[in-house]
């Protein structure tokens, strides 16, 4: 007598499905030869950078390389790692007082280049940052990130 043994079928075993953080909300400036000083808004939704940054830098991957090391101004980050993990690979975070305006975010990648983008205060009203954001991508603007916060306040 040969028993044959057949396996039940494999049931996937899905895990819990994890909540997704929110798309960042970004503006970017279009391609132009006229360098202002930045190259688009970002409004991250808290002050906690290890959970805005990834979604953040998961889209300009995307669209402008890989971003490998970010700087801030410490102020308005209450908590900064030195690293982040994004969507595969690390992001080295580095953070600065007098040397870097408070509302400008600085991206860097090795093989790429540099970009600055206006960060918009969490708390900021939606219109307020509507304003700012049309103005961050206007490619005729060349003002710095804090003369962008404080026009027209």
């Amino acid at each position: 007598m040969t028993t044959i043994s057949i396996p039940p079928e494999a049931v996937p075993i899905v895990p819990p499905s994890q909540p997704q953080p929110p798309a960042a909300r970004l503006e970017l400036r279009a391609a132009s030869r006229i360098r202002g000083r930045v190259d688009g808004a970002w409004w991250p939704r808290s002050r906690d950078m290890a959970r805005e940054l990834p979604p953040l830098v998961a889209v300009l991957d995307q669209v402008w390389g890989r971003i490998t090391r970010v700087t801030v101004h410490e102020g308005m980050w209450p908590d900064l790692p030195a690293k982040v993990a994004v969507a595969g690979h690390v992001v080295r975070l580095g953070w600065f007082d007098s040397e870097q305006e408070p509302a400008d975010l600085c991206l860097l990648s090795f093989t790429v280049g540099r970009w600055d983008l206006l960060v918009i205060p969490p708390e900021c009203d939606p219109d307020r940052a509507a304003q700012l954001m049309a103005a961050a991508t206007d490619v005729h603007n060349g003002r710095s990130p804090s003369a962008l916060l404080t026009q027209d306040a």
